[in-house]
């Protein structure tokens, strides 16, 4: 990781703010309004906020996609957009390529470690409740291997081919060497077969055998074909950004949403939209939603230059991985409730809520200080 300061405020050379703010808007929904929202509607229980509800939670197997279903997709797309920024500076002969491909080895395996510390439990030193692959930031390490690799190596053209590649072979067994029930699908054997044990889901029984969750069904093994495709969609976006003008880039990238869509749904007939075991017609259709706010945000904020009300956004998306690892590692709730548990005969059922907001705002507040002491920590 990387500790960049300054004295005063300066973003790199080439930088999209929309870039930041739509990151920082994925992680605000994730690490403050959803859990806040869901605490304190919970205990209101107003049945005009059941459509909100809904919208926010996730989509069961055989149903479709809810907005929340789009939190994870976009924060891998987000964090592809971002390649070709980054690698810019070895594609035009600036720095040696052998410092990319260190750059990307170290990265690949933080990311890897990080996630398998928020969710695998790796700091557990118990080998009975370790998970090898379970959680967002490893699937953006997988995503950002295949993806960097391609952008330093391959044209455009190559890129968009392999994309297509990836869709395409991980479709062929899951329509002929299964279904697409939450057992028989391929995806979900790969991972009983290579992860067993180490899966998320999985126990040891009172017996002494172990048991996987009849209620988990998110895949990740053969699913990464197609993380790979979803963090390629954002290197796209983010190489239309740098290569057309900005008069037609935001257009460029609705269109391209719209196409996508259009592509996702015509799949789903065949290969249902499915977020857990993230099926190439997901892929693509969560893929198009996110070009698409990618295209407003970026028309409001780079091609427009409207940021007002929007700036703050930035201490979550220019430290998203900070964010992401304070929120998830880290027990706030427990500071807030040492400090006010007076207040719990007071609020009464609304005292979860207090420590629920109480735990992200803290989050929030140490983002907040090191946006403003321009401290960025890059992993």
């Amino acid at each position: 990781m990387t500790n960049s300061t300054s004295s005063t405020p300066q973003l790199k050379a080439g930088r999209l703010e929309s870039l930041d703010i739509l990151r920082g808007f994925d992680l605000f929904m994730l690490l403050m309004f959803q859990p806040v929202f869901m605490a304190l509607s919970g205990v209101m229980d107003v049945e005009w906020l059941e459509p909100v509800r809904y919208q926010l939670e996730h989509e069961p197997w055989d149903a479709s996609f809810r907005l929340w279903d789009m939190v994870m997709p976009l924060f891998l797309f987000m964090s592809g957009a971002s390649i070709p920024f980054a690698m810019n500076k070895y594609l035009t002969g600036e720095r040696p390529r052998s410092e990319a491909y260190l750059r990307i080895a170290k990265r690949v395996i933080l990311l890897y470690v990080f996630g398998g510390i928020v969710q695998g439990n790796f700091l557990g030193f118990d080998p009975n409740r370790i998970y090898l692959y379970s959680n967002t930031l490893q699937t953006i390490a997988v995503g950002y291997l295949v993806t960097s690799l391609l952008v330093l190596n391959c044209s455009l053209k190559w890129q968009v081919v392999a994309a297509a590649a990836l869709l395409v072979i991980y479709w062929i067994p899951m329509t002929f060497c299964g279904d697409f029930t939450p057992d028989g699908n391929f995806a979900e054997k790969v991972d009983s077969m290579i992860l067993g044990r180490f899966r998320d889901g999985t126990r040891l029984g009172e017996n002494g055998e172990w048991v996987h969750s009849p209620h988990y069904h998110y895949t990740w093994i053969w699913s990464s074909l197609n993380f790979s495709v979803t963090v390629l969609l954002g290197s796209f976006a983010g190489q239309i950004t740098r290569r057309v003008e900005r008069a037609k880039a935001w257009k460029m990238l609705a269109a391209v949403g719209i196409g996508l869509l259009i592509w996702g749904k015509l799949w789903d007939p065949q290969m249902p939209i499915n977020k857990q075991i993230w099926s190439s017609s997901m892929t693509l259709w969560a893929g198009g939603w996110s070009f698409i706010a990618l295209a407003v945000f970026y028309y409001i904020v780079d091609y427009k230059g409207y940021k007002r009300g929007l700036e703050w956004l930035k201490y979550y998306g220019m430290n998203s991985i900070v964010a992401y690892m304070l929120a998830n590692a880290v027990n706030f709730r427990s500071v807030v409730d040492s400090v006010s548990y007076g207040l719990k005969p007071l609020l009464g059922d609304y005292y979860n809520v207090w420590l629920t907001f109480g735990n992200f705002f803290i989050v929030f507040l140490i983002l907040r200080i090191l946006y403003k002491q321009q401290k960025f920590i890059r992993v």
